[in-house]
């Protein structure tokens, strides 16, 4: 069964649970809890790990080039209105306004400080306390000044950038495995909400959903659009024809890597784009460039601030343009990266973690139009760069047609 599936019934039967005990979950409430803690305990290292290997690989010489920066602008730009869309809706939808849930005890809301305090208190002074005490945005800014120091150590710097490729792709295994707790967890943390609350929760969940269907929507049909006609200066409906194969695959798999291959082969042999920006392109975008998600980032965790009931600031905004831009990179290739990159945001806007069990099981839902976006975000940079570059044959681009 898959996993995606199994959090799915996890949730359901949280919610049937939580209806039939009524508020007398306390055991499961305990098990809630725990799983809470699993994902605490791998967000500084799987942060901390990522981050520093996906800069220190972007970081080659030969890809910082022209291409690799108008490239990356590119990816940064569009995230950015990504995130502001799914801002604008959530806020504008207020899906979670009427859930009223209680904070849990010992929460505080951190989010008072001016946008100077924020600023300055992300610099780091002890990154091992940054890290016991899981300040995730300390922990990105050590990551950021300790990768670019293993690049202008060069070779002496090999042996450790090995060592934490290695702690990388441990935590990854990692947090394959405690993602498998994941339905045993969403399960007595649903029960325990629902048990709580009652069945109220149920409406608002739709309404998140359909807050990130309509802003992946906003991202296709406005700004992939605009800058397909008004940057890249070619029609738009080849765009579309020929990513068409890409797009079912990101649809039905709900990942980037997966539909990597799929979307070179279209952006080669349908697009017209040449063999060397379709691969650069695509390949640093399936790692760092996430529209889609970023949009599902923002309203999720604006969703569960509504449900709680917690003021959000500007520094608290500023604090998630911020965590889910870098994030993009910080969770790169990692199962589950859904529930962990929502745990990043939620911890560094100082929100109470336990609300990723009100959206787990809606997740997937989330992450299938999120792909879609994803992917499309890629190839239109690649297509983007190319026309930039010189190295895009428009013939072919123009002559794409729904049946190849």
């Amino acid at each position: 069964m898959k996993p995606w599936l199994k959090i799915l019934i996890g949730l359901v039967l949280g919610v049937v649970t939580g209806l039939i005990l009524n508020r007398q979950v306390e055991i499961l409430a305990l098990v809630g809890k725990a799983f809470i803690d699993l994902l605490k305990m791998l967000v500084g290292l799987i942060v901390f790990s990522s981050l520093v290997v996906g800069m220190c690989h972007i970081s080659d010489p030969k890809k910082l080039g022209r291409i690799g920066l108008r490239t990356i602008l590119f990816y940064v730009i569009t995230t950015l209105i990504a995130i502001c869309i799914g801002l604008v809706i959530v806020l504008g939808i207020q899906p979670g306004e009427k859930l009223h849930l209680t904070l849990p005890i010992g929460h505080g809301n951190g989010g008072n400080l001016s946008l100077v305090d924020f600023i300055f208190s992300i610099v780091p002074s002890n990154p091992f306390a940054a890290f016991s005490e899981g300040n995730i945005l300390q922990i990105i800014v050590f990551g950021i000044f300790f990768a670019f120091a293993i690049n202008l150590a060069g070779e002496r710097g090999k042996p450790i950038l090995g060592f934490i490729e290695s702690l990388s792709e441990i935590m990854a295994k990692l947090t394959s495995v405690v993602m498998k707790l994941a339905p045993y967890g969403v399960f007595a943390l649903m029960a325990t909400a629902v048990g709580a609350i009652g069945s109220k929760v149920i409406l608002p969940l739709f309404w998140a959903v359909g807050c990130i269907f309509v802003g992946c929507l906003l991202q296709v049909v406005i700004i992939f659009t605009l800058s397909l006609r008004y940057m890249a200066k070619v029609k738009i409906a080849p765009f579309f024809k020929g990513m068409k194969d890409a797009i079912v695959v990101a649809f039905t798999t709900s990942s980037s890597s997966a539909t990597l291959p799929v979307s070179l082969e279209c952006a080669r042999d349908h697009l017209g784009l040449s063999p060397d920006i379709s691969g650069f392109v695509l390949s640093l975008g399936s790692t760092i460039n996430m529209n889609g998600t970023a949009i599902g980032q923002a309203v999720l965790a604006m969703f569960i601030a509504q449900a709680y009931g917690i003021e959000v600031t500007f520094v608290n905004i500023i604090v998630l343009m911020f965590t889910t831009l870098i994030s993009a990179i910080g969770t790169a290739g990692i199962p589950g990266s859904g529930l962990v990159m929502l745990s990043i945001v939620l911890n560094a806007m100082g929100l109470p973690l336990e609300g990723i069990a009100l959206v787990a099981g809606i997740d997937r839902l989330r992450d299938m139009m999120a792909t879609v976006v994803n992917i499309l975000g890629d190839a239109v940079a690649a297509v983007y760069v190319a026309k930039k570059e010189n190295q895009i044959d428009e013939a072919k681009y123009h002559t794409v047609t729904w049946i190849e």
